[in-house]
């Protein structure tokens, strides 16, 4: 029984020990899966000490500004937590929110989706770990990745087979961060070195990625040479081609199809014992026995060894093994490293103090660029200026209608009596009006004399009018023998009824403008925020050249959350506006039948003797 209860515990922790923190002095974590099983990909071998490139961008990784600026804090494990792996960081630019860093796996298994590394940061007192020698193995012995500002680029493997001359020039802007521009007979040359000869009996492979815009022009690629044998990698009008010439006889040729026109493509070619092998995008094109022994001291990239052919193209990421690499390898290379690769996938980060990832919203807020920010907040302030307006609105409005029920009840009891005995002496309701704002008077003001009513304003207006035909003082009783008023009196009477009509109906919709512009305006600018957003995380991925869904769903998903916050803010607008219109239609026509009720009751009482 004890030993039952022992199983189940370490059963049930081990999913806990599987997500062990590796180091507490690491605040953040992110789990990189791979799946060599995805469409396009399908790894049908298991690669050793195959190193592979991560991309970071805003697509995948919001937190740029949690790495230490030089990406030193950077650290990658294994997936149990307990193996560091070897890597180097090839760009880390926080500013644009871009990353390539170079891993290298103990294994990349084939036909697997579940393998995973994690990578740590967030340590501002780390000091760099990367090893760029040790992210490759003992059989890489050159690497170029043509870093911005390199007049003479670099090898990252421990041989440091660097490069001796170059006229070519490094764009900034390639496949991989930097990459190297050809043209007007440029070249480069290598160092001669023991380790970079070939040797058909040990092996030997040249890679590189290549975007030419004439692929059909005599050029070439990289070239080798000692005495009397040369071995040529190039193209012209018939394709691609890898040729070897001894003595000024050609020993061995394989030709391709010609490479595509302004596409980033992966070549490469293999030499071993007795074979030379062609590889077009990670797919062997064809093989060819070879005679060749060892040479080599004399290594160009751009030109020929007689300076008569030269390359007009671009290069990026060019690797030299003393090793004939395995098909598979070079077929990971192509269909991994490109801009297309679906092969590494991204997860949520995870925060040391919570213990677990993020939720789904919250991925959506930290994806959300600056620009987002700014329409979200200018969104947040309309949407908090149409509620107040919405509420204390619908406040005013309910004021409103109970002060001119109570006039109206009051009103209608005065039958055929002297219409102006409910009316107030002229300073006092002057002065009410004209120190505050209707809303305000509307809620805080006094009400003994039905203040906030539009009907009972039209009424004091229509008792002023008349007081001042008579020619008594307002609030004065009338002696019935002396209420006399013509029929254009009441017309003028009826005309300033009306002009008082249009002024309460304009205070009324006070600040409905605000709701129109809420409601029209928020989708709009919602809008706006949503596509700069999706504009800025294409730019992003185009330029960290990681396209997969991985990469497009966090920053699209953000930049729609400008449009919800859009429609947040028009939605209850475009409900509180119809609702408080609706009201304020009801107490508009109100005053329209009181003014006819009124001019009616007034011509009956002020009626004319002379014509009775």
């Amino acid at each position: 029984m004890r030993q039952l209860t022992l199983l189940l515990v370490l059963i049930f922790s081990l999913p806990n020990i599987a997500n062990a923190w590796w180091n507490e002095q690491w605040a953040y974590r992110k789990n990189i899966t791979m799946d060599t099983t995805v469409a396009g990909v399908q790894l049908a071998e298991t690669l050793s000490d195959y190193p592979v490139l991560v991309r970071l961008h805003t697509g995948n990784f919001k937190y740029f500004l949690d790495v230490k600026a030089d990406g030193s804090d950077i650290r990658f494990m294994s997936a149990d937590d307990k193996l560091p792996l070897k890597f180097h960081i090839e760009k880390f630019d926080p500013i644009s929110e871009i990353a390539l860093i170079w891993v290298k796996l103990p294994k990349l298994n084939a036909n697997l989706n579940t393998d995973n590394i994690w990578m740590y940061y967030g340590n501002a007192n780390a000091v760099s770990g990367a090893d760029v020698a040790g992210t490759y193995d003992k059989k890489q012995v050159a690497v170029y990745h043509f870093k911005q500002g390199e007049i003479l680029p670099k090898d990252s493997t421990a041989y440091a087979n660097n490069i001796s001359e170059s006229t070519a020039m490094v764009n900034t802007v390639s496949l991989f961060g930097a990459g190297l521009k050809l043209e007007d007979n440029t070249s480069l040359k290598l160092t001669p070195s023991s380790n970079l000869r070939i040797n058909p009996e040990n092996g030997y492979t040249f890679s590189s990625w290549i975007r030419s815009p004439t692929a059909t022009s005599d050029s070439i690629i990289f070239s080798a040479t000692e005495n009397d044998t040369v071995l040529m990698l190039g193209y012209d009008q018939t394709g691609l081609y890898v040729k070897a010439n001894k003595a000024g006889v050609r020993i061995s040729e394989l030709r391709t199809a010609p490479l595509l026109t302004n596409t980033w493509q992966h070549v490469a070619f293999t030499v071993g014992s007795n074979q030379l092998k062609l590889f077009v995008d990670g797919v062997e094109a064809g093989s060819s026995a070879t005679s060749l022994t060892e040479f080599g001291n004399n290594y160009i990239i751009g030109a020929s060894s007689t300076g008569d052919r030269f390359l007009t193209a671009e290069l990026d990421e060019i690797r030299i093994a003393n090793t004939a690499r395995m098909p598979m390898w070079l077929y990971a290379n192509a269909k991994m490293d490109g801009q297309a690769s679906k092969v590494l996938s991204y997860h949520e980060d995870e925060n040391l103090q919570s213990g677990e990832g993020t939720s789904y919203f919250g991925i959506i807020i930290k994806n959300v660029t600056v620009d987002g920010w700014v329409v979200i907040f200018i969104l947040i302030i309309m949407a908090v200026v149409s509620w107040m307006v919405m509420f204390m609105k619908s406040l005013f409005l309910n004021r409103v209608r109970k002060d001119t029920y109570a006039f109206m009840q009051e009103y209608l009891k005065l039958g055929n009596s002297d219409p102006a005995q409910l009316d107030v002496v002229e300073s006092e309701f002057q002065a009410e009006l004209e120190t505050s704002s209707p809303i305000t008077a509307a809620l805080f003001g006094s009400h003994d004399h039905y203040q906030s009513s539009p009907i009972y304003h039209v009424y004091h207006r229509g008792i002023q009018e008349v007081q001042s035909r008579l020619g008594r003082a307002a609030g004065a009783q009338v002696n019935p023998d002396e209420r006399v008023l013509h029929s254009k009196s009441l017309d003028a009477i009826r005309a300033g009824l009306d002009a008082t009509v249009v002024r309460e109906t304009q205070k009324l919709n006070n600040l409905m403008v605000l709701l129109t512009i809420s409601i029209s305006g928020g989708p709009f600018l919602g809008l706006l925020g949503t596509v700069v957003g999706v504009m800025i995380t294409f730019a992003a991925i185009a330029a960290a050249g990681d396209v997969n869904i991985n990469a497009i769903a966090p920053g699209i998903s953000a930049a729609l959350l400008a449009t919800v916050a859009g429609l947040v803010v028009a939605i209850p607008a475009l409900f509180g506006y119809n609702y408080l219109g609706s009201r304020i239609k009801e107490l508009t026509a109100d005053m329209h039948v009181f003014v006819d009720e009124f001019v009616t009751r007034v011509g009956e009482y002020y009626s004319d003797k002379g014509s009775e």
